[in-house]
């Protein structure tokens, strides 16, 4: 994909998982990388979230692809760290071309049962999240008279989940937001879409395993979700994936959900 060479992607949740995947894909095509992660536990959920060393090694993997790749330790509900993050991209960078809205938490429990925090942080992190983000993003790319946004949903932004209503909650939240981007942004010609995985073989797999006391590969064995027979996929399958609606391939792709399921919402 070459016309991805010297354009400039922003990573929101880049140290571990599904961002680094896909920093080091648009790394690979010749793209500089903007690399957002709170790097930092967070109280809830309470298993591992990327750390400030990841995401330092992460730049250092990219800048030896021969790209630049600019760290930024922040939270996604601090505009504060938002604002410096993207104004420093543009500064050290000149422009945003792609903006992967990927950081996100998940959680499981019933809805009668949640804490006001849990909602609170589920909805901040996942939801508003992204339109902080999303928002200081914006302006670059209408100024730019284009770019893409790709926003990481869920098979749970198109379906109910049993244990996971705040979660989806917050995923149909950000379908509601890719569609309604897509309006607002086609005059500028600016295109939003959403993928949506199934169960990805992350570290966020394996911190909702140990929360429930099991293994990954009990949960998937329990919930025979996927049609195809495999438990997961892999971050890269995710990362493929926003290659290809970040690419001129994709050109006339906009308000569209990309399901990568292996089957599950057929089943």
């Amino acid at each position: 994909m070459s016309e991805l060479r010297d354009q400039v992607v922003f990573v929101t949740g880049a140290a571990h998982g599904q961002g680094r995947a896909t920093a080091l894909a648009f790394a690979r095509e010749g793209a500089h990388v903007a690399a957002f992660d709170v790097g930092r536990p967070l109280a809830y959920p309470g298993y591992a979230m990327g750390s400030s060393d990841e995401l330092h090694a992460l730049a250092a993997e990219c800048e030896a692809l021969g790209v630049r790749c600019l760290p930024f330790v922040g939270d996604v509900r601090d505009d504060a760290a938002i604002t410096a993050a993207v104004e420093a991209t543009v500064g050290a960078l000149g422009r945003i071309d792609v903006l992967f809205n990927n950081a996100g938490i998940c959680a499981y429990g019933l809805a009668h049962e949640l804490t006001e925090d849990a909602w609170d942080a589920m909805l901040d992190i996942n939801l508003k999240g992204a339109w902080l983000v999303a928002r200081r993003v914006i302006p670059v790319m209408i100024a730019q008279r284009r770019g893409v946004i790709v926003n990481n949903s869920s098979i749970a932004g198109l379906r109910g989940m049993g244990r996971l209503s705040h979660y989806a909650a917050s995923k149909w939240g950000l379908t509601g937001l890719t569609k309604s981007w897509a309006i607002e942004l086609a005059p500028h010609g600016i295109r939003v879409n959403a993928v949506h995985p199934t169960g990805v073989n992350t570290p966020m797999n394996d911190g909702l395993a140990a929360l429930e006391g099991t293994t990954p590969q009990a949960i998937a064995e329990r919930s025979a979700g996927n049609l195809l027979p495999v438990p997961w996929i892999e971050p890269e399958d995710v990362a493929r994936a926003v290659l290809y609606l970040a690419s001129d391939a994709a050109r006339y792709v906009t308000g569209s959900s990309l399901v990568l399921d292996a089957g599950l919402l057929t089943r």
